[in-house]
C-alpha cells in the first residue's frame, strides 16, 4: 500500500507543475463568476454521521479494513490512505495534501459499522508542488465551470435589461401618471418607484435564471440593515422630502403670496423638494426647510384681497376724547384708498397720568393699495387733523441739574436760552395724499424672481388648496 501511494505522488513533474500553475493564473480572472452559483462554490457534500454497515453479520476487523479502504478508494484525495483494525481500533496512515482530508478520512472511519476508535496518523503533505495541485485541479475544474456557465448569465444579463428597459419605457409615458398624480412632483415621484420596481424585478429574474436566488435573501438583509444606517444619517433630508410631498398637495400658499412663516415675512417666490424660498421687503431670500413650514404656524395675509392697517396715537389729557376719536375716524374715511366696508374703527385703548391712548383702524384693497403706504398716509392725516383741531400731542417733562465748582446741584434759569429746531418744509397739502398704489416695480422683482425657480417649483397656481 507504501508503495502504491509513492507511485501515485510521483506522478507529478515539474513540467506538470508549471502547466498547472499557468493555470492557476488564468482561472483567477473567473473567480468571481463563481459567486453566482453556491453550487460551484461548494467543497465538501453536507455532513452525514449515520453509521456505515458492513454486512448483515457482526463485524469483524478483515470486514471493518476492507469497508474503510474501499471508501477511501473511490475519494479523490484519500486514495494514498491505508487502513490497519485490531480489536476494533482503526489506525489511519498516509499522507494527503490537504489537513481537511486528513479530519474528513477519520470522520468517515469512525462511521463504520463496529469501529471502537479511531487513531489518525495520517501525515499533510509540505512539498510546495504537491500542495498546489489539488489547487490548481479545483481551479481547472471552476473554470470549465463558469465557461459552461456563460450562455446562463449572458441570458440572465438580457432579461435584466429587457425588464429594466420596459419599466424605464413605462415611466416615460405621460398617461397616466400626469393624471393620477394632483402635480408633476407627485408625477415624477410615482415614476421613480415604477423604475425602481422593474429594476428590482429584473434583478429576480436573473437570479431566478441562475439558479442564486438564495443570494436575494443576503442582499435584502444587507440592503436593510444599510438602509438603516441611511436614514438614520439623513433623517432631516428624508423629512423634508417628506414635507415636500405634503406640501405640494395642500397648496398653503400660492405663488407670489405675501405670508409670514414663524414671524418670517416675504413673498413666496417657490417651493422646492428641500425648502420653501421667500423674498422680503428688501430683496433678499430666505430659504425655511420645508419640514419647519409644514409643522409651523403660517400667516397668509394675500389669502383675502382685504386687510386692515391699525395704528395709536397718544394725546394730552386735555380736550373731549369722543371728539378727538370723531376727528381721527373723519380724516381717516376722507382717504380715497380706505374701504367704507368694513368700516374704519376707533376707541379709547389706554389712560395714564401724562397721556390717553387712540386705536385707529382701516382697511383697504391689497390689491391696488399697498398696506404700508396706506397705513402711512392713514398716521399723517389723522395726526394733522388732531393737532388742527386743536388737540396738542403729550410733551416729554425733563428735570435737568448743573452743578457748579463747589459740587452743589442748581436749576436751570427759565430765562435761558433754548435750542429750536426748524420744522421740514411741507412737500404735501394737508388735504392732498401721497400716491398709495401697490409697487408695479417690486411686483416686476417678484416674478422675475420666481421665473428662474420656474423648473423646480412645486406650487401650481391651478392646485386645489386646504382652504378655498
Amino acid at each position: 500500500m507504501q508503495a502504491r501511494f509513492e507511485s501515485r505522488s510521483a506522478r507529478i513533474s515539474s513540467k506538470d507543475f508549471a502547466a498547472r500553475l499557468i493555470s492557476l493564473f488564468a482561472s483567477v480572472l473567473f473567480l468571481v463568476a463563481v459567486l453566482v452559483n453556491p453550487a460551484m462554490a461548494a467543497d465538501d457534500a453536507p455532513a452525514n454521521d449515520a453509521p456505515i454497515a458492513t454486512a448483515d453479520v457482526a463485524p469483524t476487523d478483515v470486514l471493518i479494513r476492507k469497508r474503510i479502504q474501499g471508501i477511501f478508494d473511490e475519494i479523490e484525495g484519500l486514495e494514498p490512505v491505508f487502513v490497519t483494525v485490531r480489536s476494533g481500533v482503526v489506525t489511519l496512515r498516509g499522507r494527503v495534501t490537504e489537513t481537511y482530508l486528513a479530519e474528513h478520512a477519520a470522520q468517515l472511519a469512525a462511521r463504520v459499522e463496529g469501529v471502537v476508535e479511531v487513531n489518525n496518523k495520517i501525515e499533510t503533505v509540505t512539498e510546495v508542488t504537491k500542495r498546489l495541485a489539488p489547487v490548481v485541479e479545483r481551479l481547472r475544474n471552476r473554470f470549465a465551470q463558469v465557461v459552461n456557465y456563460v450562455p446562463l448569465v449572458i441570458v440572465s444579463l438580457v432579461v435584466f435589461l429587457i425588464t429594466t428597459a420596459f419599466g424605464w419605457w413605462i415611466a416615460a409615458r405621460d398617461f397616466p401618471w400626469s393624471k393620477i398624480a394632483p402635480n408633476a412632483f407627485l408625477a415624477e415621484l410615482l415614476r421613480q418607484v415604477i423604475r425602481l420596481s422593474f429594476l428590482a424585478a429584473g434583478i429576480l429574474l436573473a437570479l431566478d435564471i441562475l439558479g442564486a436566488t438564495a443570494l436575494l435573501s443576503t442582499i435584502l438583509g444587507a440592503a436593510g440593515i444599510i438602509g438603516l444606517a441611511i436614514g438614520f444619517a439623513v433623517r432631516d433630508t428624508v423629512e423634508n422630502y417628506i414635507a415636500s410631498i405634503l406640501l405640494s398637495i395642500r397648496q398653503p400658499f400660492r405663488p407670489m403670496d405675501y405670508v409670514d412663516i414663524d414671524g418670517t415675512e416675504g413673498s413666496v417666490l417657490g417651493l422646492t423638494s428641500r425648502a420653501t424660498i421667500l423674498m422680503d421687503a428688501d430683496g433678499n431670500h430666505i430659504r425655511i426647510p420645508n419640514s419647519t413650514v409644514f409643522k409651523a404656524t403660517i400667516l397668509n395675509y394675500d389669502r383675502n384681497p382685504e386687510r386692515r392697517f391699525t395704528f395709536e396715537i397718544e394725546l394730552g389729557l386735555t380736550g373731549a376724547l369722543d371728539a378727538a376719536l370723531a376727528t381721527g375716524l373723519n380724516a381717516i374715511r376722507s382717504l380715497e384708498f380706505v374701504l367704507g366696508t368694513p368700516a374704519p374703527d376707533a376707541w379709547i385703548k389706554d389712560i395714564d397720568g401724562s397721556s390717553v391712548t387712540l386705536w385707529f383702524g382701516g382697511w383697504v384693497n391689497q390689491s391696488q393699495t399697498s398696506y404700508q403706504k396706506a397705513r402711512s398716509e392713514a398716521i399723517r392725516h389723522v395726526k394733522t387733523a388732531l393737532e388742527k383741531a386743536g388737540f396738542a400731542m403729550p410733551q416729554p417733562g425733563y428735570l435737568v441739574t448743573l452743578q457748579d465748582e463747589s459740587g452743589t446741584g442748581t436749576r436751570s434759569k427759565p430765562g435761558a436760552r433754548k435750542r429750536t429746531v426748524k420744522p421740514p418744509v411741507a412737500v404735501l397739502s394737508e388735504d392732498e395724499s401721497m400716491d398709495t398704489s401697490v409697487d408695479r416695480e417690486a411686483a416686476k422683482t417678484l416674478v422675475n424672481e420666481r421665473a428662474r425657480l420656474s423648473e423646480s417649483d412645486l406650487l401650481d397656481d391651478h392646485a386645489p388648496q386646504e382652504i378655498n
